[in-house]
Protein backbone atom coordinates (compact mmCIF):
# COMPACT_ATOMS: atom_id res chain seq x y z
CA UNK A 1 0.00 0.00 0.00
CA UNK A 2 2.38 2.20 0.77
CA UNK A 3 4.18 1.90 -2.44
CA UNK A 4 1.62 2.23 -4.20
CA UNK A 5 1.18 5.63 -2.53
CA UNK A 6 5.03 6.15 -3.51
CA UNK A 7 4.20 5.67 -7.01
CA UNK A 8 1.07 7.73 -6.95
CA UNK A 9 3.31 10.61 -5.34
CA UNK A 10 5.78 9.88 -7.70
CA UNK A 11 3.17 10.71 -10.82
CA UNK A 12 2.09 13.71 -9.35
CA UNK A 13 5.29 15.15 -8.77
CA UNK A 14 6.31 14.18 -12.63
CA UNK A 15 3.14 15.78 -13.90
CA UNK A 16 4.05 18.96 -11.64
CA UNK A 17 7.19 19.64 -12.67
CA UNK A 18 5.95 19.44 -16.66
CA UNK A 19 3.37 21.45 -15.80
CA UNK A 20 5.68 23.94 -14.57
CA UNK A 21 8.22 24.02 -17.10
CA UNK A 22 5.71 24.33 -19.76
CA UNK A 23 4.15 27.23 -18.25
CA UNK A 24 7.54 29.21 -17.20
CA UNK A 25 8.62 28.79 -20.93
CA UNK A 26 5.42 29.51 -22.33
CA UNK A 27 6.19 33.30 -20.72
CA UNK A 28 7.34 36.30 -22.42
CA UNK A 29 11.08 36.74 -21.91
CA UNK A 30 12.43 40.22 -22.39
CA UNK A 31 15.93 39.02 -22.24
CA UNK A 32 15.05 36.75 -25.53
CA UNK A 33 12.94 38.13 -27.20
CA UNK A 34 13.43 36.28 -30.38
CA UNK A 35 12.09 32.76 -28.75
CA UNK A 36 8.56 34.14 -28.25
CA UNK A 37 8.46 36.03 -31.34
CA UNK A 38 9.58 32.73 -32.96
CA UNK A 39 6.66 30.46 -30.82
CA UNK A 40 4.14 33.47 -32.08
CA UNK A 41 5.03 32.46 -35.35
CA UNK A 42 4.43 29.58 -34.89
CA UNK A 43 1.36 29.55 -33.75
CA UNK A 44 0.15 32.19 -36.33
CA UNK A 45 1.40 29.88 -38.89
CA UNK A 46 -0.47 26.75 -37.98
CA UNK A 47 -3.67 29.10 -37.11
CA UNK A 48 -3.52 30.71 -41.15
CA UNK A 49 -2.73 27.16 -42.46
CA UNK A 50 -5.87 25.27 -40.90
CA UNK A 51 -8.23 27.84 -41.47
CA UNK A 52 -7.06 28.53 -45.49
CA UNK A 53 -7.49 24.65 -45.52
CA UNK A 54 -10.94 24.62 -43.83
CA UNK A 55 -11.83 26.92 -46.31
CA UNK A 56 -10.30 25.57 -49.41
CA UNK A 57 -11.75 22.46 -49.24
CA UNK A 58 -15.31 23.59 -48.14
CA UNK A 59 -15.07 25.93 -51.53
CA UNK A 60 -13.92 22.33 -53.76
CA UNK A 61 -16.54 20.17 -52.40
CA UNK A 62 -19.23 22.77 -52.81
CA UNK A 63 -18.35 23.48 -56.23
CA UNK A 64 -17.80 19.54 -57.08
CA UNK A 65 -21.44 18.94 -54.90
CA UNK A 66 -22.75 22.20 -57.22
CA UNK A 67 -21.31 20.58 -60.57
CA UNK A 68 -22.72 17.05 -59.80
CA UNK A 69 -26.15 18.11 -59.11
CA UNK A 70 -26.50 20.14 -62.39
CA UNK A 71 -24.54 17.23 -63.98
CA UNK A 72 -27.02 15.17 -62.39
CA UNK A 73 -30.22 16.57 -63.59
CA UNK A 74 -28.87 17.09 -67.27
CA UNK A 75 -27.60 13.95 -67.85
CA UNK A 76 -29.71 12.22 -66.03
CA UNK A 77 -29.22 9.63 -63.08
CA UNK A 78 -29.46 6.49 -65.50
CA UNK A 79 -30.30 6.18 -69.39
CA UNK A 80 -30.88 2.94 -70.97
CA UNK A 81 -29.32 3.14 -74.52
CA UNK A 82 -29.40 -0.27 -77.57
CA UNK A 83 -26.79 -2.09 -78.52
CA UNK A 84 -26.32 -2.20 -82.28
CA UNK A 85 -29.01 -0.87 -84.71
CA UNK A 86 -31.68 -2.82 -82.91
CA UNK A 87 -33.61 0.22 -80.86
CA UNK A 88 -35.61 0.13 -77.56
CA UNK A 89 -39.64 0.04 -78.20
CA UNK A 90 -42.70 -0.10 -75.95
CA UNK A 91 -42.61 -3.49 -74.95
CA UNK A 92 -38.89 -2.72 -73.24
CA UNK A 93 -40.78 0.43 -71.73
CA UNK A 94 -43.71 -1.72 -70.50
CA UNK A 95 -41.38 -4.55 -68.91
CA UNK A 96 -39.29 -2.06 -67.10
CA UNK A 97 -42.19 0.04 -65.47
CA UNK A 98 -43.81 -3.38 -64.39
CA UNK A 99 -40.68 -4.73 -63.17
CA UNK A 100 -39.29 -1.36 -61.40
CA UNK A 101 -42.21 0.43 -60.08
CA UNK A 102 -40.66 2.57 -57.98
CA UNK A 103 -38.63 4.01 -60.67
CA UNK A 104 -39.16 7.39 -63.29
CA UNK A 105 -39.13 6.52 -67.14
CA UNK A 106 -39.20 9.19 -69.63
CA UNK A 107 -38.19 7.08 -73.31
CA UNK A 108 -36.97 9.72 -76.16
CA UNK A 109 -35.80 10.46 -79.41
CA UNK A 110 -33.17 12.75 -80.28
CA UNK A 111 -31.38 13.81 -83.46
CA UNK A 112 -28.17 16.73 -83.97
CA UNK A 113 -29.56 19.97 -85.64
CA UNK A 114 -29.50 23.05 -86.75
CA UNK A 115 -31.64 26.07 -86.07
CA UNK A 116 -31.85 28.87 -88.52
CA UNK A 117 -33.92 32.06 -87.80
CA UNK A 118 -33.01 34.77 -90.57
CA UNK A 119 -29.43 34.62 -91.15
CA UNK A 120 -28.47 33.21 -87.96
CA UNK A 121 -27.52 29.56 -87.34
CA UNK A 122 -27.43 27.75 -83.55
CA UNK A 123 -26.10 23.95 -83.39
CA UNK A 124 -27.92 21.61 -80.88
CA UNK A 125 -29.49 18.82 -80.01
CA UNK A 126 -33.14 18.51 -79.73
CA UNK A 127 -35.16 15.93 -78.03
CA UNK A 128 -38.61 14.36 -78.40
CA UNK A 129 -39.75 13.29 -75.23
CA UNK A 130 -43.33 12.79 -73.17
CA UNK A 131 -43.68 16.07 -71.08
CA UNK A 132 -45.25 14.48 -68.23
CA UNK A 133 -43.17 11.67 -68.01
CA UNK A 134 -40.08 13.91 -68.54
CA UNK A 135 -41.44 16.46 -66.01
CA UNK A 136 -40.95 13.30 -63.45
CA UNK A 137 -36.88 12.74 -64.20
CA UNK A 138 -36.09 16.06 -65.01
CA UNK A 139 -36.54 18.71 -62.65
CA UNK A 140 -35.26 21.83 -64.93
CA UNK A 141 -38.33 21.18 -67.13
CA UNK A 142 -40.40 20.53 -64.48
CA UNK A 143 -39.52 24.33 -63.50
CA UNK A 144 -39.83 25.96 -66.49
CA UNK A 145 -43.33 24.19 -67.84
CA UNK A 146 -46.22 24.64 -65.35
CA UNK A 147 -48.95 22.39 -64.87
CA UNK A 148 -51.41 23.62 -67.12
CA UNK A 149 -48.95 24.48 -69.47
CA UNK A 150 -48.94 22.29 -72.87
CA UNK A 151 -46.92 22.14 -75.85
CA UNK A 152 -48.12 21.64 -79.27
CA UNK A 153 -46.94 18.74 -81.93
CA UNK A 154 -44.24 21.39 -83.38
CA UNK A 155 -43.52 23.76 -80.56
CA UNK A 156 -39.47 23.65 -79.46
CA UNK A 157 -38.51 24.08 -75.82
CA UNK A 158 -35.09 25.60 -75.82
CA UNK A 159 -32.22 26.47 -73.66
CA UNK A 160 -31.31 29.83 -72.34
CA UNK A 161 -27.84 30.07 -74.84
CA UNK A 162 -30.16 29.77 -77.75
CA UNK A 163 -32.80 31.36 -77.10
CA UNK A 164 -30.10 34.52 -76.90
CA UNK A 165 -28.23 33.56 -79.78
CA UNK A 166 -30.97 33.75 -82.20
CA UNK A 167 -33.05 36.63 -80.00
CA UNK A 168 -35.79 34.77 -80.03
CA UNK A 169 -39.84 36.20 -78.94
CA UNK A 170 -42.08 33.66 -77.77
CA UNK A 171 -44.10 32.36 -80.50
CA UNK A 172 -41.63 33.14 -82.84
CA UNK A 173 -40.69 30.70 -85.81
CA UNK A 174 -37.57 28.72 -86.09
CA UNK A 175 -36.35 26.54 -88.61
CA UNK A 176 -35.01 23.23 -87.46
CA UNK A 177 -32.64 21.40 -90.27
CA UNK A 178 -31.90 17.84 -89.23
CA UNK A 179 -28.56 16.10 -90.01
CA UNK A 180 -30.52 13.52 -91.57
CA UNK A 181 -31.74 13.62 -95.39
CA UNK A 182 -34.41 13.14 -97.51
CA UNK A 183 -33.49 11.29 -100.93
CA UNK A 184 -34.13 13.99 -104.02
CA UNK A 185 -32.96 12.66 -107.38
CA UNK A 186 -29.12 12.48 -107.51
CA UNK A 187 -28.51 13.80 -104.07
CA UNK A 188 -29.97 14.03 -100.54
CA UNK A 189 -32.11 17.01 -99.51
CA UNK A 190 -31.69 17.76 -95.66
CA UNK A 191 -34.43 17.48 -93.49
CA UNK A 192 -36.50 20.76 -92.59
CA UNK A 193 -39.14 21.48 -90.56
CA UNK A 194 -40.81 24.79 -88.58
CA UNK A 195 -41.09 24.55 -85.46
CA UNK A 196 -42.58 27.36 -83.00
CA UNK A 197 -40.62 28.36 -79.76
CA UNK A 198 -42.62 28.78 -76.95
CA UNK A 199 -40.25 28.99 -73.70
CA UNK A 200 -36.82 28.84 -72.29
CA UNK A 201 -34.90 27.03 -69.58
CA UNK A 202 -32.41 27.69 -67.40
CA UNK A 203 -30.09 24.66 -66.16
CA UNK A 204 -27.14 26.77 -64.89
CA UNK A 205 -24.55 25.04 -67.48
CA UNK A 206 -23.73 27.14 -70.29
CA UNK A 207 -23.36 24.25 -72.59
CA UNK A 208 -26.39 22.52 -72.50
CA UNK A 209 -28.52 26.30 -72.35
CA UNK A 210 -26.57 26.53 -75.71
CA UNK A 211 -27.18 22.58 -76.68
CA UNK A 212 -30.68 20.96 -75.76
CA UNK A 213 -33.90 21.37 -76.94
CA UNK A 214 -37.05 19.45 -76.16
CA UNK A 215 -40.06 18.79 -78.19
CA UNK A 216 -43.18 16.16 -78.08
CA UNK A 217 -42.02 12.83 -79.48
CA UNK A 218 -44.57 12.73 -81.46
CA UNK A 219 -43.89 15.36 -83.74
CA UNK A 220 -40.41 14.99 -84.15
CA UNK A 221 -41.15 10.69 -84.40
CA UNK A 222 -43.15 11.70 -87.74
CA UNK A 223 -40.47 13.62 -88.99
CA UNK A 224 -37.81 11.68 -88.23
CA UNK A 225 -39.84 8.25 -89.37
CA UNK A 226 -39.64 6.62 -86.43
CA UNK A 227 -42.22 3.63 -85.73
CA UNK A 228 -44.55 4.44 -83.13
CA UNK A 229 -43.60 3.00 -79.83
CA UNK A 230 -39.93 3.32 -81.13
CA UNK A 231 -37.43 5.12 -78.82
CA UNK A 232 -33.40 6.14 -78.98
CA UNK A 233 -33.39 5.59 -75.42
CA UNK A 234 -35.16 6.06 -72.05
CA UNK A 235 -34.16 8.21 -68.95
CA UNK A 236 -34.60 6.90 -65.74
CA UNK A 237 -34.72 9.44 -62.39
CA UNK A 238 -33.74 7.02 -58.89
CA UNK A 239 -32.83 7.94 -55.96
CA UNK A 240 -30.13 5.08 -55.77
CA UNK A 241 -28.89 5.04 -58.84
CA UNK A 242 -25.49 3.24 -58.31
CA UNK A 243 -27.44 0.32 -56.55
CA UNK A 244 -30.33 0.65 -59.07
CA UNK A 245 -28.11 0.70 -62.03
CA UNK A 246 -27.06 -3.04 -60.81
CA UNK A 247 -30.83 -4.50 -60.69
CA UNK A 248 -31.40 -3.03 -63.93
CA UNK A 249 -28.42 -4.83 -65.64
CA UNK A 250 -29.40 -7.94 -64.48
CA UNK A 251 -32.92 -7.87 -65.69
CA UNK A 252 -32.23 -5.84 -69.50
CA UNK A 253 -32.60 -7.74 -72.14
CA UNK A 254 -29.42 -8.58 -74.52
CA UNK A 255 -30.18 -5.60 -76.64
CA UNK A 256 -30.06 -3.04 -74.03
CA UNK A 257 -27.83 -1.44 -71.54
CA UNK A 258 -27.74 0.63 -68.98
CA UNK A 259 -25.34 3.49 -68.38
CA UNK A 260 -25.18 5.78 -65.38
CA UNK A 261 -24.73 9.80 -65.37
CA UNK A 262 -21.23 9.37 -62.94
CA UNK A 263 -19.69 6.62 -65.82
CA UNK A 264 -20.79 9.42 -68.78
CA UNK A 265 -18.91 11.80 -66.39
CA UNK A 266 -16.06 10.32 -65.08
CA UNK A 267 -13.03 12.26 -66.41
CA UNK A 268 -14.42 15.26 -65.15
CA UNK A 269 -14.96 13.65 -61.55
CA UNK A 270 -11.43 11.85 -62.08
CA UNK A 271 -10.17 15.21 -62.67
CA UNK A 272 -12.13 17.45 -59.99
CA UNK A 273 -10.76 14.85 -57.05
CA UNK A 274 -7.01 14.77 -58.36
CA UNK A 275 -7.40 18.67 -58.22
CA UNK A 276 -8.48 18.48 -54.60
CA UNK A 277 -6.13 16.18 -53.39
CA UNK A 278 -2.91 18.34 -55.30
CA UNK A 279 -4.69 21.37 -52.95
CA UNK A 280 -4.88 19.87 -49.89
CA UNK A 281 -1.12 18.51 -49.81
CA UNK A 282 -0.10 22.41 -51.42
CA UNK A 283 -1.94 23.87 -48.22
CA UNK A 284 -1.08 21.66 -45.33
CA UNK A 285 2.70 22.40 -46.60
CA UNK A 286 1.73 25.95 -45.13
CA UNK A 287 1.16 23.71 -41.54
CA UNK A 288 4.36 22.08 -42.01
CA UNK A 289 6.43 25.19 -42.68
CA UNK A 290 4.69 26.97 -39.77
CA UNK A 291 6.33 24.27 -37.60
CA UNK A 292 9.37 24.97 -38.39
CA UNK A 293 9.15 28.03 -35.93
CA UNK A 294 7.98 25.76 -33.33
CA UNK A 295 11.30 23.39 -34.02
CA UNK A 296 13.27 26.54 -33.75
CA UNK A 297 11.67 27.95 -31.02
CA UNK A 298 11.76 25.00 -28.82
CA UNK A 299 15.81 24.54 -29.66
CA UNK A 300 16.21 28.19 -29.12
CA UNK A 301 14.50 27.61 -25.24
CA UNK A 302 16.57 24.38 -24.67
CA UNK A 303 19.93 25.91 -25.47
CA UNK A 304 18.96 29.30 -23.48
CA UNK A 305 17.98 26.80 -20.66
CA UNK A 306 20.56 24.30 -20.84
CA UNK A 307 21.83 25.24 -17.20
CA UNK A 308 18.52 24.63 -15.84
CA UNK A 309 17.79 21.17 -17.33
CA UNK A 310 21.29 20.08 -16.16
CA UNK A 311 20.51 21.41 -12.67
CA UNK A 312 17.44 19.64 -12.92
CA UNK A 313 18.61 16.59 -14.10
CA UNK A 314 21.77 16.53 -11.58
CA UNK A 315 18.70 17.05 -8.91
CA UNK A 316 17.09 13.72 -9.85
CA UNK A 317 14.61 14.76 -12.25
CA UNK A 318 14.30 12.28 -14.67
CA UNK A 319 14.85 12.41 -18.12
CA UNK A 320 11.61 11.60 -19.40
CA UNK A 321 9.84 14.64 -17.31
CA UNK A 322 12.64 17.04 -18.85
CA UNK A 323 11.51 15.32 -22.89
CA UNK A 324 7.65 15.33 -21.14
CA UNK A 325 8.28 18.90 -20.52
CA UNK A 326 9.58 20.29 -24.09
CA UNK A 327 7.05 17.72 -25.74
CA UNK A 328 4.10 19.30 -23.85
CA UNK A 329 5.62 22.70 -24.95
CA UNK A 330 5.70 22.13 -28.69
CA UNK A 331 2.17 20.77 -28.44
CA UNK A 332 0.76 23.15 -26.43
CA UNK A 333 1.94 26.21 -29.41
CA UNK A 334 0.80 24.06 -32.02
CA UNK A 335 -2.40 22.83 -30.46
CA UNK A 336 -3.63 26.25 -29.46
CA UNK A 337 -2.97 27.21 -33.37
CA UNK A 338 -4.76 24.48 -34.66
CA UNK A 339 -8.13 25.31 -32.28
CA UNK A 340 -7.56 28.84 -33.46
CA UNK A 341 -7.30 27.77 -37.11
CA UNK A 342 -10.28 26.05 -36.93
CA UNK A 343 -12.56 28.64 -35.22
CA UNK A 344 -11.34 31.49 -37.34
CA UNK A 345 -12.04 28.85 -40.07
CA UNK A 346 -15.96 28.83 -39.02
CA UNK A 347 -16.70 31.92 -38.66
CA UNK A 348 -14.94 32.65 -42.37
CA UNK A 349 -16.90 29.77 -43.69
CA UNK A 350 -19.86 31.11 -41.59
CA UNK A 351 -19.55 34.46 -43.35
CA UNK A 352 -18.79 33.32 -46.67
CA UNK A 353 -22.23 30.92 -46.72
CA UNK A 354 -24.73 34.05 -45.31
CA UNK A 355 -23.05 37.32 -46.93
CA UNK A 356 -22.71 37.21 -50.42
CA UNK A 357 -19.11 38.44 -50.08
CA UNK A 358 -17.73 36.56 -53.48
CA UNK A 359 -20.25 36.67 -56.05
CA UNK A 360 -19.60 34.06 -59.24
CA UNK A 361 -20.58 34.47 -62.84
CA UNK A 362 -23.57 31.73 -63.03
CA UNK A 363 -22.82 30.87 -66.37
CA UNK A 364 -19.54 29.95 -65.80
CA UNK A 365 -19.61 27.99 -62.22
CA UNK A 366 -23.49 26.80 -62.43
CA UNK A 367 -24.03 29.15 -59.58
CA UNK A 368 -24.13 32.91 -58.69
CA UNK A 369 -23.18 32.32 -54.99
CA UNK A 370 -20.19 30.27 -53.71
CA UNK A 371 -20.74 26.64 -52.47
CA UNK A 372 -19.37 25.68 -49.37
CA UNK A 373 -19.54 21.85 -48.06
CA UNK A 374 -16.76 21.06 -45.66
CA UNK A 375 -17.43 16.78 -45.21
CA UNK A 376 -16.87 15.37 -41.96
CA UNK A 377 -14.06 13.32 -43.82
CA UNK A 378 -11.82 16.22 -44.50
CA UNK A 379 -12.40 18.42 -41.42
CA UNK A 380 -11.27 14.97 -40.12
CA UNK A 381 -7.96 14.48 -42.33
CA UNK A 382 -7.35 18.00 -41.46
CA UNK A 383 -6.93 18.24 -37.80
CA UNK A 384 -5.39 14.38 -38.01
CA UNK A 385 -2.29 16.06 -40.57
CA UNK A 386 -2.44 19.13 -38.41
CA UNK A 387 -1.77 17.20 -35.12
CA UNK A 388 1.16 14.82 -36.68
CA UNK A 389 2.72 17.79 -38.03
CA UNK A 390 2.98 19.63 -34.15
CA UNK A 391 3.57 16.13 -32.37
CA UNK A 392 6.92 15.15 -35.11
CA UNK A 393 8.10 18.91 -34.69
CA UNK A 394 7.62 18.73 -30.95
CA UNK A 395 9.66 15.54 -30.66
CA UNK A 396 12.38 16.20 -31.78
CA UNK A 397 13.87 19.19 -29.86
CA UNK A 398 12.43 17.33 -26.97
CA UNK A 399 14.58 14.37 -27.70
CA UNK A 400 17.42 16.83 -27.96
CA UNK A 401 16.77 18.57 -24.19
CA UNK A 402 17.82 15.17 -23.11
CA UNK A 403 20.92 15.11 -24.41
CA UNK A 404 22.55 17.88 -22.49
CA UNK A 405 25.65 17.27 -21.06
CA UNK A 406 25.25 17.79 -17.26
CA UNK A 407 28.86 17.94 -16.17
CA UNK A 408 30.09 19.90 -18.83
CA UNK A 409 27.11 23.01 -18.36
CA UNK A 410 27.43 22.91 -14.65
CA UNK A 411 31.29 23.58 -14.56
CA UNK A 412 31.40 25.79 -17.75
CA UNK A 413 27.81 27.84 -17.35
Amino acid sequence: MEKADQNGDYWLNMNSVSRYLIKKYLRFDKSQPFIAISAILAFLGVTIGLMALMVAMAIMNGMMKEFERKLFIMNYPITIMPLGMQAVNKDDLQFLKSRFPELKFSPYIFSQVMLKKGQKFEGGMIFGVNFEDEKEVNSVVAETLNSNQQLEEYDILVGHGIKEGLFLDKGDKVTVVFMQGDPGGLTLIPKMKSFTYKEEFTSGLINYDKTYMFTPISGLAKRLNYDEGEYDGIHIYSKDPMKDIEMLQNVLPNHLRAIGWWQQNGNFFSAFALEKRALFIVLMLITLVASLNIVSSLLMTIMNRRQEIALLLSLGTRVSEIKKSFFGLGMAIGCSGIISGVLLGSIMLFLLSFFDIISLPADVYGSSKLPLELSFVDFGLIVFGALIIVALSSYYPAKKSTEVDILGTLRNE
